[in-house]
């Protein structure tokens, strides 16, 4: 599913020049529900945002489903995330201007789908989330727990092979938590590939396997038992 080998990431600006990924090598196979740990400035994010295409690395090699895709340009990396790859993150990402609806059903309307085969699938995980009776508020209108839940909704509706997470539970109470961690391990028990980042332990442990990243190398990778 995913191989990354050697990947390297530096940022530069014009006084400083930072080393984010250090030749970082790891495989993630197909239906594995991986977390990522490490402290705050370890690489976790930049590694994440490789993944999901919508970063470079500086060298190295990413391969997702057999095919080299981290030296991609912009356009072929966006043609390869849609239906491809989902993201759920810390701040939600929901757009403001559009109700719980017509923020689920935005991947499917860059993807060409037909109106009616949209409205189905929206309805569909709408149903499977809790949030039916939402479809018409604005995300400024819900909880931070439906908010989560529209953006997991967002994500899957266009039945992605994988789903990045970054921090998924990070703006959440305690039971809401529990609640979007229980319905990602749902989620990855029928077939979804899932990378999450994350600091809680307690989230970490729903994964199959936890990746430990230090200063943008892995020193760890432990299988839950």
């Amino acid at each position: 599913m995913i191989k990354i080998e050697n990947l390297t990431k530096t940022f530069r600006t014009t006084e400083v020049e930072t080393l984010a990924l250090n030749k970082v090598s790891l495989e993630v196979r197909d239906k594995e529900f991986v977390a990522i740990m490490g402290p705050s400035g370890c690489g976790k994010s930049t590694l994440l945002n490789i993944m999901g295409l919508l970063d470079n690395p500086t060298s190295g090699s990413y391969f997702l489903d057999g095919k080299e895709v981290g030296s991609l340009k912009e356009k072929d990396r966006t043609n390869v995330r849609k239906g491809n790859i989902g993201f759920v993150f810390q701040s939600f990402n929901l757009i403001d201007e559009l109700n719980v609806f017509e923020n689920i059903e935005l991947p499917l309307t860059y993807l060409k789908i037909p109106a009616d085969e949209r409205k189905r699938r929206v309805n569909e995980i709408m149903q499977r989330m809790n949030i039916s009776h939402r479809a018409k508020h604005y995300p400024q209108q819900l909880s931070g727990g439906q908010q989560q839940r529209v953006a997991i909704a967002r994500a899957v509706v266009s039945g992605p092979k994988i789903i990045l997470a970054d921090e998924p539970t990070g703006n959440l109470d305690s039971k809401n938590g529990q609640e979007v961690m229980e319905l990602l391990t749902e989620l990855n028990k029928e077939g979804t590939t899932i990378v999450m980042v994350t600091h809680s332990q307690r989230d970490a442990g729903f994964a199959s396997r936890v990746i430990n990243l230090f200063d943008g190398q892995i020193v760890a990778s432990i299988a839950e038992m």
